[in-house]
């Protein structure tokens, strides 16, 4: 866990061996607040203490103890303490697969799921996603798995819906799309907006909105969650922060820890180390 800063501020980023599938953030925050960004999984939190204001594409809910947000895969949001003294809660995040596996096996929701609503009232689910992370956290593998699919069943059973397929996309939402295949791709040396526009043939200030529309953020900040997306992953694979900020474009290992703890809410190092990843060993005398 790290350490308390001034503010009493503290989190634990990890993953639990026996459930690989899922991540688990625990914490209290007062100062920080995260900046626009989404997730390739199921975000399912349990506000446990103060108020968090979770600015959603519909607007901002106040969740606050004895309330659970659910926020769906690839959705844009951002999150930021509500009062003076901060929040504290327990975050699940599961998989796309482990959401659809449970899905399919104890409703009758076929397709790709989600849930209706961003923020609930259900004392009796934000207990069992403390209970997930207590489990995990004394080593009990079976408490951990149970009570994960428990409380998964329970909201997709009160709040579970089908997500909406892709809709055919007009020509801004095409060039959209393609924008962003481009900057994955050039993620180390991006075009500028200028650039990127005239080579998709387009105006920078048409591409611009189209993409806003499409994605929920502008083409730098979703470029900024990409990166740190990809370190992430780099990270789980052992690589050394400074070797990851290199790989995908960010100028220095400060310029990511920045932008990493502001997105995942704890620094790399102590992403890594929570995690269990092992790095490779240092050559040399």
């Amino acid at each position: 866990m790290t350490g308390a800063d001034g503010a009493g501020e503290w989190a634990r980023h990890w993953q639990y061996a026996a459930l690989p599938d899922l991540d688990l953030l625990r914490a209290r925050y007062v100062r920080h607040s995260f900046p626009r960004h989404s997730h390739e999984g199921y975000v399912i939190g349990a506000i446990t203490g103060g108020v968090e204001d979770v600015g959603l594409p519909g607007g901002t809910v106040r969740a606050v103890p004895g309330t659970v947000v659910m926020i769906n895969p690839e959705v844009p949001h951002t999150a930021r303490s509500g009062a003076p003294d901060g929040w504290a809660y327990s975050t699940l995040y599961p998989s796309y697969q482990v959401v659809n596996d449970i899905a399919a096996e104890v409703t009758s929701l076929r397709g790709t799921v989600g849930f209706a609503e961003s923020r609930v009232t259900d004392p009796h689910a934000s207990r069992l996603i403390t209970e997930v992370h207590r489990a995990a956290e004394e080593g009990n593998a079976l408490a951990a798995d149970s009570l994960l699919r428990i409380v998964v069943t329970r909201l997709l059973g009160h709040y579970g819906s089908l997500l909406p397929g892709p809709a055919a996309r007009a020509g801004g939402a095409r060039n959209a799309v393609r924008a962003r295949a481009v900057l994955e791709e050039r993620m180390a040396e991006p075009p500028t907006l200028e650039a990127l526009a005239t080579e998709l043939g387009t105006g920078p200030f048409a591409l611009l909105r189209a993409f806003k529309k499409e994605y929920g953020m502008p083409p730098h900040t979703w470029l900024t969650d990409a990166r740190v997306r990809r370190a992430r992953r780099l990270l789980d694979a052992g690589v050394a922060p400074a070797e990851a900020a290199n790989a995908v474009g960010f100028t220095d290992q400060p310029h990511l820890n920045r932008h990493f703890t502001r997105i995942v809410g704890v620094p790399p190092g102590a992403y890594q180390r929570e995690r269990g990843v092992p790095r490779p060993p240092r050559t040399g005398r």
